[in-house]
């Protein structure tokens, strides 16, 4: 009983170390990718024991079991949190390059998906001009998709001679000796930021904020009016650190191999056993 209690507690574990081994895979992946928020798993145990059965009636639901001493074994993955730390600045001297000053806000960006469109929130600041027509162009990311303004996305005539992007997020447009201001950046704060969800290709997305008890103006917020919010000619790195990875890929790789090894140890004590009978 007590080895194959153990077997499945480490098969249990292996499965969930093998979620945390994907994780740190794709850190490492992304550990040039400009914007990227490095990601870190989060274990909780099972190993508990609850003495008591609960009296709600919702508990029995769906039980196959009858009631009694609850037992859990192993360890699962309680959280996959995002880790929001400011990368290193690359200075790029690329004039649609852009980098977010404070840690909490984010570029907001159109996404279509299922014939719907769907902001998205990206701290890549690496941003393109798209040609809409013969006259106009529009800023977008590398993926093409565009980069929301104050008054939607950014659309201007092509025809200029220069282009900057200013600290408060507005776009300038040379034409000859006049300036012209054609867009401003609707950069956002989102005031609870661990609650994104990753929703791959380098975004985010809100969760259902009414499941969660919040208002979208809890989480969502505009940058006061003057502030400096950008830096020009520069992108944001990732921040994922090479050496932690390296040391959590190892950790993990060794417990790992130790459950592997429970495995297979229970197995070799179960055959004992069939050969003593």
């Amino acid at each position: 009983m007590m080895s194959i209690r153990a077997m499945g507690q480490a098969a249990v574990t292996m499965n969930q170390l093998q979620k945390q081994l994907d994780i740190i895979g794709h850190n490492l992946a992304n550990s040039q990718t400009a914007g990227y928020k490095s990601r870190q798993a989060e274990f909780s145990s099972l190993l508990f024991q609850q003495m008591n059965n609960l009296t709600d009636p919702e508990n029995a639901r769906g039980r196959v079991t009858p009631d009694g001493i609850r037992v859990g074994t192993g360890a699962r993955l309680g959280a996959i949190n995002n880790q929001l730390g400011i990368g290193a600045v690359q200075t790029t001297n690329r004039d649609l390059d852009t980098m977010l000053l404070n840690e909490y806000d984010f570029f907001q960006v159109e996404v279509m998906e299922n014939g719907a469109n769907e902001i998205r929130y990206t701290r890549d600041g690496a941003f393109y001009l798209n040609p809409v027509n013969d006259t106009e162009v529009m800023l977008v990311t590398r993926d093409g998709h565009p980069v929301i303004g104050t008054n939607g996305p950014i659309q201007f005539n092509r025809n200029f001679d220069g282009i900057d992007i200013n600290e408060d997020g507005t776009i300038v447009v040379k034409r000859g000796a006049d300036t012209e201001v054609v867009g401003t950046l609707n950069v956002v704060r989102i005031d609870r930021p661990r609650i994104l969800e990753a929703a791959g290709d380098n975004y985010f997305r809100l969760p259902d904020l009414d499941a969660l008890g919040y208002n979208f103006g809890d989480i969502v917020n505009a940058i006061p009016v003057g502030e400096r919010i950008i830096q020009s000619k520069a992108l944001e790195m990732s921040n994922v650190s090479i050496q932690d990875e390296m040391t959590r890929l190892i950790t993990a790789q060794r417990s790992y191999q130790f459950n592997a090894r429970t495995i297979t140890m229970a197995d070799q004590m179960q055959g004992l056993i069939n050969q003593l009978r």
